[in-house]
């Protein structure tokens, strides 16, 4: 698994993931959609976390900054 997510993209996933997680807990989402919105923000979390996301590599994105290698 090579890592294409860079700083600020799993900082931003992981506030999404934290704000869905404080809209459920006080009730502001309720029924079928707080568990949709639950499934995304474990889905960030997990993302966040190993800096990796399956559709970046899938579509081919890539937003870490990637080291520059000097050729001989």
């Amino acid at each position: 698994m090579k890592r294409n997510m860079g700083k600020i993209d799993k900082i931003v996933r992981f506030a999404v993931a934290v704000i869905i997680a404080l809209l459920v807990y006080y009730e502001v989402v309720q029924g079928a959609l707080s568990y949709i919105l639950l499934a995304f923000a474990a889905i960030f979390v997990l993302t966040s976390l190993t800096g990796f996301c399956p559709l970046y590599g899938l579509f081919g994105f890539n937003t870490c900054k990637s080291k520059k290698v000097d050729k001989p």
